[in-house]
């Protein structure tokens, strides 16, 4: 097939599968759209910058908890109504953020944004992959370009009107996503509900594997690095809200293009362990050069951007890693794998925000990169887990989600193509 043809093939979807990819970019901008106006909530609102972080830690901590939930709320009441009852959360939460007196206030309200986040994002991917055309391999690289071009554009949208106020960024995401639930009601047919039903405690049972655990933690360490940098620095650079916007647009621009082009290639040349453990290395790096450096503007600019890159490759990296080590249903590993890392990594914001007022404004970024480092370890110490599958792999894993080695053998499939195959 040429290249031609398969670009083609990409872009020619059901107009319920575009419905639902539209969502997921509303949905991937919620990450960073708070980013550029957390220096102006502080002003604004008297708060402090752990206050402010507040935002972050409350969100994360949500979504990674109502993951456990997703898979038994999906298989009851079926795929389309846990998308809608998902955005319709966004929605309401999102508006009354916007409409909130205070910090404390909107971090509470964040707490309902993450639950209706985390619902319709672990469900978008099933009914993308259900509906699209071209198979599993187009679906996947839909779902990543969504998440991409969302996490690029949500600082930028959120500079913009956070310029005029801190609260617009809020109710420009509940209309969004009210135009999303729309779409969704009105394109989006009927889905079949799961052939099984899936219990809260399938996620924790599927923790009791060793591989998806050593992934797991692996990602919790990586996420303190990930959150201080998303929630931290924009402290740090001292800019006007349109310009941490355009900062963290070639932030997340650059994130989206690692993940889809860059992480995939990566891999399939040095193994998924080889670039892995060098991507989480350079994240440590990155933020040991910003907390070495962040007297300089133009130095710790660079540093953000540079993240972006970086960060593109482990995440997608991980996923893959997920995907090749877990012995259940794939769903259920993601969920596993998302409560683990959201809600031990959550904390992040916060102590980020205590240490630079209580401590030094650098030693975040320190304490970021030692935590980074340490999943570099884990990393190491977990590779008994990761290098081969068990014995009983192939029979655990249902049809479509083999087992594969990942012992980073140069030129060896991704996960996403084995999956395809």
């Amino acid at each position: 097939m040429t290249h031609t043809t398969a670009s083609t093939r990409l872009l020619d979807q059901p107009r319920a599968v575009w419905a639902v990819a539209f969502a997921c970019v509303v949905a991937f901008m919620g990450i960073g759209l708070v980013d550029p106006i957390l220096p102006v909530l502080a002003h604004d609102l008297h708060a402090t910058p752990s206050q402010v972080s507040l935002l972050f830690t409350s969100y994360f901590a949500t979504t990674g908890i109502a993951m456990l939930a997703t898979g038994w709320v999906a298989s009851r009441v079926g795929p389309r109504r846990a998308l809608l009852c998902g955005l319709a959360l966004v929605v309401t939460f999102a508006a009354l953020a916007g409409a909130a007196g205070g910090v404390f206030q909107i971090a509470g309200f964040r707490l309902g944004w993450g639950v209706g986040n985390a619902l319709f994002i672990a469900t978008a991917l099933a009914v993308i992959v259900g509906a699209a055309s071209g198979g599993l391999t187009s679906a996947i690289v839909l779902y990543e370009a969504a998440l991409g071009l969302g996490i690029a554009s949500g600082p930028l949208l959120g500079g913009l009107l956070g310029n005029i106020s801190w609260r617009l960024p809020f109710f420009g995401t509940a209309v969004l996503m009210a135009v999303g639930v729309i779409l969704i009601a009105t394109l989006l047919g009927p889905v079949p509900k799961p052939a099984r039903r899936t219990s809260i405690l399938d996620p924790l049972r599927a923790l009791g594997h060793g591989g998806l655990r050593s992934i797991a933690l692996v990602a919790v360490l990586y996420n303190f690095g990930f959150f201080t940098i998303l929630a931290y620095t924009p402290f740090l650079l001292g800019l006007t809200t349109i310009q941490l916007g355009i900062v963290y647009f070639g932030w997340g621009l650059f994130l989206a293009l690692t993940s889809v082009f860059g992480a995939q290639r990566l891999e399939r040349r040095y193994g998924l362990i080889a670039v892995l453990g060098a991507a989480l290395a350079g994240v440590a790096l990155d933020l040991l050069a910003g907390g070495l450096l962040l007297h300089s503007l133009l130095a710790l600019i660079v540093v953000v951007i540079v993240s972006g890159g970086l960060l593109g490759i482990v995440n997608t990296v991980l996923t893959e890693a997920v995907m090749a080590t877990a012995v259940v249903e794939r769903s259920v590993a993601s969920a596993a794998y998302s409560f683990v890392r959201f809600t031990g990594g959550a904390i992040a914001p916060f102590l980020a925000g205590k240490l630079g007022e209580h401590v030094s404004p650098g030693t975040p970024m320190f304490v970021g990169a030692a935590m980074v480092a340490l999943s570099v370890v884990a990393l190491g110490a977990s590779r008994r887990h990761l290098s081969r599958p068990l014995p009983d792999a192939q029979t655990a894993v249902p049809r479509g989600a083999t087992l594969i080695a990942i012992d980073g053998t140069p030129g060896s499939a991704t996960v996403a193509e084995r999956l395809a195959a």
